[in-house]
């Protein structure tokens, strides 16, 4: 088991600037080495509040390639979906042309989305940054205790997901093996309900969040008030 480096921040403001900077610096490398910078998105509060930040950085151009981990059964209008809050907070106004803007098609049902995602996704290596969220029981993206993480490195990039315990059941998600073919994976964590499950992972327990780490790079960002210090 990989466990992250854990960077902790006084505040969620402090950790979404850091985490802002640190992105755009990921980006411009990415770029520079390859010419293109391939980024998934989260969906969640915390991540929300980085993509405003980002927009009011104005970042993002057309050689990024935005995808995501995860997505819910739902209208493609339905703004429950980690596609909508991304493109109004951010997306719609950035200058990443929309081809390049790659939402889960989960509006045609989970097992159609995940086999056309999985076809988009064929020809692309590895990530650059995979960014994810933690939820109160360990999941992340739409990987569940009890459920198929994908782990295995022959699994499907790409998971029709039923029954899940939050919802909607039916959801799309990235797999843990997909989501591990990535430079750099980053979670976002905040706010006092998230400590268990972080002291937990800690703990080396078998969680989903703990199935996913960054070739190179993995880290949890997380807030003074996620932190499980002794209490």
């Amino acid at each position: 088991m990989t466990l992250p480096e854990w960077r902790i921040f006084d505040d969620v403001d402090g950790l979404v600037a850091a985490l802002a900077d640190a992105l755009c610096a990921e980006a411009e490398a990415a770029i520079a080495a390859r010419g293109v910078f391939h980024l998934v998105l989260a969906g969640g509060s915390t991540p929300l509040a980085l993509y405003r930040a980002l927009a009011d950085r104005h970042v993002g151009n057309a050689q990024w390639q935005v995808w995501y981990g995860d997505e819910r059964c739902q209208p493609l209008d339905h703004p429950e979906r980690n596609s909508v809050t991304a493109e109004t907070a951010w997306l719609a106004a950035s200058r990443i042309p929309p081809s390049n803007r790659r939402p889960i098609p989960s509006e045609r049902g989970a097992p159609e989305a995940a086999s056309l995602y999985a076809d988009w996704l064929k020809d692309v290596g590895e990530f650059d940054v995979v960014l994810l969220g933690m939820g109160e029981d360990g999941h992340t993206a739409s990987l569940f205790p009890d459920h198929d993480w994908g782990r295995a490195a022959e699994s499907a990039d790409v998971l029709a997901v039923h029954g899940a315990p939050k919802p909607p059941p039916e959801r799309v998600s990235l797999s843990a093996a997909r989501l591990s073919r990535s430079t750099r994976v980053w979670f976002v964590v905040t706010g006092s309900g998230k400590r268990h499950a972080l002291r937990r992972w800690a703990s080396g327990d078998v969680l989903p969040v703990a199935a996913v780490y960054g070739r190179r790079q993995t880290v949890c960002w997380v807030d003074a008030l996620a932190w499980p210090a002794d209490d």
